[in-house]
């Protein structure tokens, strides 16, 4: 088994030391807040504990907190063999970090950045590694789905992606390759059709229920592209656009203004409790004021305001 760093506490980052504990893997989680960290450390035990009852395999809760180390300095990841990075998407953050890291790390150690839209090879210039820096773009949450967009960068050796494709078979991943370009397959479809639905409800065309109801009905989708926004993190959503909107250039990933105001407001979906729906103790979600305002009246929502 593998002995792996994970950067970053927050939902991805505890889904993938999850999973990787699950399969057997040591894991040795970072994360400059310490509250982001017991956080994690909770709901992954929490999301162990209900495995079984949530339809899937029993699962030792016990034995998978067991093999995950936690601190607030990178030196914890001086031993591991790869390290996977999931910390926000933004670039200052994560040039700040990757300079910080690359010392730290063993030579020989693979770097795996989880993006959703910035290009591999910029990131693998942040090091002095860039044939041992891999692109893996895992879907939330990740232990539950069973499959990746693995991404090589201009330099990245085969040997570097072999060693991450293995890794992510033992986890139970089917790597699905895809040539290095912001936003690679998944979020340059996904980020403008979220992104369009959120104008929808700013511009006051339809609420967040109803958006979502056609695509669940007309076209058989299981989630809405704003219910898959609130999984997703609607702050995450927009660092993601704007990525997109920074690098190609093109006013068609012009960031909705909508957006702007949730994050900023810290609406951020499931992971605040209340994004474009509200999510208390039942398990069915229920449209927010701010999506029915927007839609009802929305002068809130204006482009000036933001």
């Amino acid at each position: 088994m593998t002995h792996v760093g994970v950067v970053g506490a927050g939902v991805m980052g505890a889904g993938v030391a999850q999973n990787l504990a699950q399969c057997g893997h040591t894991v040795a989680l970072v994360d400059r807040d310490p509250d982001a960290i017991k956080q994690a450390l909770s709901g992954i035990e929490t999301q162990c504990r209900m495995s079984r009852l949530l339809g899937g395999p029993e699962i030792d809760a016990e034995a998978v907190i067991g093999r995950i180390s936690t601190d607030t300095d990178l030196l914890l990841l001086a031993e591991a063999e790869v390290v996977i990075e999931n910390i926000t998407e933004n670039w200052e953050l994560k040039r700040a970090l990757y300079r910080e890291m690359d010392p730290v790390v063993r030579p020989d150690a693979v770097f795996v950045a989880n993006t959703s839209a910035i290009p591999i090879t910029r990131l693998a210039s942040l090091t002095k590694r860039p044939r041992q820096f891999v692109g893996v773009h895992f879907m939330n949450p990740v232990p539950m789905k069973p499959a990746v967009e693995l991404i090589p960068g201009h330099h990245t050796s085969q040997a570097a992606l072999e060693r991450v494709r293995d890794l992510l078979s033992s986890m139970g991943k089917k790597a699905i390759d895809v040539n290095d370009a912001c936003g690679f397959v998944s979020n340059r479809v996904l980020m403008l059709t979220v992104n369009e639905a959120a104008y929808l409800v700013h511009e006051n065309v339809a609420t967040a229920e109803t958006v979502d109801e056609v695509f669940r009905s007309c076209f058989g989708h299981p989630m809405g592209p704003l219910e898959t926004a609130d999984l997703i993190g609607v702050d995450t959503i927009l660092y993601s656009v704007e990525v997109l909107y920074e690098h190609y250039a093109d006013s068609k990933y012009r960031p909705c203004p909508l957006l702007k105001h949730m994050t900023d407001a810290g609406l951020h979906g499931r992971k605040t409790g209340e994004g474009f729906y509200s999510y208390g103790p039942s398990a069915t979600a229920t449209a927010t004021a701010t999506g029915r305002s927007a839609a009802g009246g929305g002068t809130d929502r204006s482009p000036s305001h933001d």
